[in-house]
C-alpha cells in the first residue's frame, strides 16, 4: 500500500482540503476484505518486529493518535495493536487535565508516560491537546499562568515548543509516529447516530460531542495549523482519511509496520566467549 500522499514532512501550506476524508487510494467497497487482510498480515509482521525491539532495549516507538469525536481511534488502537504482546506495548489515554497535571508545565503528563526503550507506546490524544483544545476554548486564560505568557504568541510558542520536544525525544531513541484521523463532518454525525441509536453503542453517546461539534471549523483550523507547524522529517504527520474504518485502520497498521521496519530491530547477539559456554550448558541439561 502506497502511503506517499499521506505523510506530511514539511507541512507549510498544507491543507486538510488536500485529502480527501473517503479516500481509499484504488481499493473500493468490494475490496474490504482484501485490505482487511492486509491489516492481519501487517499485524503479523509487526509482532514480529516488536519482539525483536524488545529483545534489542535500544529505541522504543511512540504512536500519537489525534482526531476529532467519533473518528476512531479507540477502534483503530484496537485492531492495530491486536497481534502485539502486551507486555511491550502501553495505551495512555489523555482527557481533561486534573489539579495536579495543571500544576506543572503541560509537557509534564505526558513526559511521565513515554514508552521505555524496547516498547511500543500509544498515546489516545496527547500533548497536542494544548493546541487544539486548549486553543479552541481558550483555556490558557483560565489557568493559573503568568501574565507574560498569555500574549498573542502564545501557540506560535507552543509549536515551537512541541517540534523542539519531539527532536529531543527523537534524539534519544524514541521513534514517533503522528496519525490524524481525517473525518468528514457528514460521517461523524452518522457515528454518533449510530450511538445513539444502536443500544449496543449507547454507553460511548455523550453530548458534549453535540457541544464541541458546534466547534467544528474551529477545530478544523486547528487541525491544519497543528499540522503545518508541527510536522518535520524526524516526526511527521499521517493524515489518514477515516471516513471508511476498514482502509483508515489497514492504513495505520501500514505506517506502523513500515516504521518498524526502518528501525529494522536485531536480535542482540552474545560474545564469543559466551556462545562457547552455550554448548557447555547444553551438555550439562541433556546429562540431567
Amino acid at each position: 500500500m502506497d502511503i506517499t500522499n499521506f505523510c506530511i514532512k514539511n507541512g507549510k501550506n498544507f491543507k486538510l482540503d488536500s485529502i480527501a476524508c473517503d479516500d481509499s487510494l484504488e481499493y473500493s467497497k468490494k475490496d474490504r476484505a482484501k485490505v482487511e487482510a492486509m491489516l492481519a498480515d501487517n499485524t503479523v509482521k509487526s509482532a514480529e518486529l516488536q519482539d525483536k525491539l524488545y529483545a534489542q532495549n535500544k529505541y522504543s516507538v511512540l504512536m500519537i493518535l489525534q482526531a476529532t469525536d467519533a473518528a476512531g481511534k479507540d477502534g483503530t488502537i484496537k485492531h492495530v495493536t491486536s497481534g502485539l504482546n502486551p507486555q511491550g506495548c502501553h495505551v495512555r489515554s489523555f482527557k481533561a487535565p486534573s489539579s495536579e497535571e495543571l500544576d506543572h508545565d503541560y509537557l509534564w503528563r505526558v513526559n511521565r508516560q513515554l514508552p521505555q526503550r524496547g516498547t511500543i507506546g500509544i498515546f489516545n490524544r496527547s500533548h497536542y491537546e494544548e493546541v487544539l483544545v486548549a486553543k479552541v476554548h481558550d483555556l490558557p486564560s483560565k489557568q493559573q499562568l503568568p501574565d507574560e505568557i498569555l500574549k498573542d504568541d502564545i501557540w506560535k510558542k507552543r509549536y515551537r515548543q512541541i517540534v523542539d520536544y519531539e527532536k529531543y525525544l527523537y534524539e534519544n531513541g524514541i521513534v514517533i509516529i503522528k496519525i490524524y484521523l481525517h473525518l468528514s463532518k457528514d460521517e461523524q454525525k452518522k457515528r454518533i447516530l449510530s450511538r445513539i441509536d444502536d443500544p449496543a453503542k449507547n454507553w460511548k453517546f455523550c453530548a458534549g460531542d453535540l457541544d464541541e461539534r458546534k466547534h467544528w471549523e474551529d477545530y478544523r483550523k486547528a487541525f491544519e495549523e497543528m499540522i503545518r507547524n508541527t510536522a518535520t522529517d524526524h516526526a511527521p504527520w499521517y493524515v489518514v482519511p477515516a471516513d471508511r474504518k476498514w482502509f483508515a485502520r489497514t492504513v495505520v497498521s501500514e505506517i506502523l509496520l513500515k516504521t518498524l521496519e526502518k528501525i529494522d530491530p536485531q536480535y542482540p547477539s552474545l560474545p564469543e566467549d559466551q556462545q562457547k559456554l552455550l554448548s557447555h550448558y547444553r551438555e550439562i541439561l541433556e546429562a540431567d
